[in-house]
Formats: C-alpha cells, sequence, structure tokens
C-alpha cells in the first residue's frame, strides 16, 4: 500500500525549514488533485447509476472509518442545507457510531461484523446508494458494510488511493485515485484525504445536478432557513426572475423559504399551481418552465 510507505523525499521532513516544509505540503495537495482526473470516468458510472436509484427512492448511504468517514460524513451532512436532501435519505454507517467523528474510537475499524450489522440495522436495499470511502482500501469495517450491501443489491460504490485494494473486489463502481506515498508516511489526511474529498464533492453535486436539484447553477433546492441563506435566496430567485431583489424578498417569504416556489410566484404562478408543478416534476425547475414556455408557442 503506496499510502503508507515511507518516501524517500521526505525522510529528512523534520529538519528542514519551514518554508520547504509547507512548500513540500503544497505540492502534495496539488499532486492529490491531478490523481483525481484519471478517476473521471468511474465518477461519471458512478453517478449515472446512483441517479437511476435515487430516482427510485433510494437512499444514500456513507460509510467509512476515521479520515475517510468523517470526509464521507461531511459531504452526507452538507446535502440537506444546500440541496434539501431529505435527512430520512441519508445514512452514516461510521465505524465507532457518529462519536467517532469528533474523538476516534480505537479498534472500531477492525470490526467487519459490526459493519455488517450496520447495513441490516439501516435496511439497506436495492434502491439505496453506499459509498465507501477507504484510503488503503483494506479497513476490515468498510469492506464488511460493502459486502453486505452488495449482497443486497444495493448501488455499492468503492473509492480507495491503492490500486488492488480489496474494497474493490465488492464493489460494482471502483474509483481509484491513486494519490502515492504521503509526505507523512500513512498519513492519509493529507494527499489521500484531500483526493476522496474532491471525489466526494464532485460525486454528490453531480447528483443533486442530475437531480433537477440546480437550476442555471443555482441552489434552488436550499431552504431559507437563516439570514444567510434568505439573502442568498432573494439573490437567486432576483437572478432567475429578472426583478427586483426586494419584490424577490417578497415571494420568498410568501413561499416560506422555498426557493422554487418563490420562482414560480415571481413569474406570475399561484402558489397552488406552481407547487403542484413542481411535484409533477419530482421538484424539477428547469421541466416546470420549459413545460411552461411549450404551452405557451
Amino acid at each position: 500500500m503506496l499510502t503508507e510507505h515511507i518516501s524517500p523525499r521526505f525522510v529528512d521532513l523534520d529538519s528542514w525549514s519551514t518554508s520547504d516544509m509547507i512548500a513540500a505540503m503544497y505540492d502534495g495537495q496539488l499532486a492529490a488533485c491531478s490523481a483525481v482526473r484519471p478517476a473521471l470516468p468511474a465518477i461519471n458510472a458512478a453517478v449515472d447509476d446512483a441517479v437511476a436509484a435515487l430516482k427510485r427512492g433510494g437512499r444514500l448511504v456513507y460509510v467509512g472509518a476515521g479520515t475517510s468517514g468523517r470526509i464521507a460524513v461531511q459531504d452526507g451532512a452538507e446535502l440537506r442545507p444546500t440541496y434539501d436532501w431529505p435527512s430520512d435519505r441519508i445514512v452514516f454507517v461510521m465505524a465507532g457510531g457518529m462519536q467517532a467523528v469528533l474523538q476516534s474510537v480505537e479498534g472500531a475499524e477492525d470490526d467487519e461484523e459490526k459493519a455488517a450489522e450496520a447495513i441490516a440495522e439501516a435496511e439497506v436495499n436495492e434502491h439505496d446508494v453506499v459509498i465507501a470511502v477507504a484510503a488503503s482500501g483494506t479497513t476490515p469495517f468498510t469492506i464488511g458494510a460493502l459486502r453486505s450491501a452488495a449482497t443486497r443489491g444495493a448501488v455499492s460504490i468503492a473509492v480507495a488511493n491503492n490500486r488492488g485494494a480489496p474494497l474493490f473486489e465488492l464493489a460494482r463502481h471502483r474509483i481509484l485515485i491513486e494519490t502515492g506515498t504521503e509526505v507523512l508516511a500513512g498519513s492519509t489526511r493529507m494527499q489521500a484525504g484531500t483526493a476522496q474529498k474532491i471525489v466526494l464533492n464532485i460525486f454528490s453535486t453531480a447528483v443533486m445536478v442530475k437531480l433537477g436539484r440546480v437550476y442555471r447553477g443555482l441552489m434552488v433546492s436550499m431552504r431559507a432557513s437563516n439570514a444567510k441563506l434568505l439573502r442568498r435566496a432573494e439573490v437567486i430567485v432576483s437572478q432567475i426572475v429578472g426583478c427586483a431583489e426586494n419584490d424577490a424578498a417578497k415571494f420568498v417569504q410568501r413561499a416560506e423559504g422555498d426557493v422554487k416556489v418563490a420562482v414560480l410566484l415571481g413569474m406570475g404562478w399561484e402558489q397552488t399551481e406552481a407547487i403542484e408543478a413542481l411535484l409533477k416534476h419530482d421538484g424539477n425547475l428547469r421541466s416546470v418552465i420549459n413545460e411552461l414556455a411549450h404551452d405557451r408557442t
């Protein structure tokens, strides 16, 4: 496993100047970004498969241990505020439980049986999308979870940083990001972690876009639940509708913070009509607007 190897380049790292050390770490981060490009076709295939499953009512299930698990949890946790993805359609299977997000739970990552139990308790099925992340690709907990998910027919996705990782043998989609040796041998929170975060960012964002939760590059599915998001919602509505921001604010208020409904209100729809149209089109604002344009021609 290259992620665990000592790099000859950095054996004297602790004797370097601060500036040389930081420059080396920066170079490592750039290398991590570059390592993602060869994985783009695999990410593409995983996204399309995941979208099809989620359209059938499936859930996103994030699996991991240690750093990889925390990165996975961060990605999933941001889907509700950004895209209004339902909380009951996100599952976290973290070695050691959610307490391990903040504090290491020693030995938890070695418990393959516990992982299988967690998948069973979550009642993972063929409509769910399970994303298992492990830098080494050998973590027993992550392997156990993905094996159990695969036997239940779930869309199984493995993200790992070592070629030939056992985790890949269990996955329908194999996302390899070869970040190689770390500046600090085995410290996969560095290059490996950066690359994992990029992959998950790309994956989840693409999935949400394909599910119609983005319109014209804007986060139209978010809920204006605080002052910052309320201001953002007003700007989004103003940009799409082409109205003044004070008018957009009124539409957002009438829509109770629902940006899509607010946009349609700004286009002259009645609130009930707007809600019904969005339900008809599975919340896809572009589809609603396209149908309106078609009806007018």
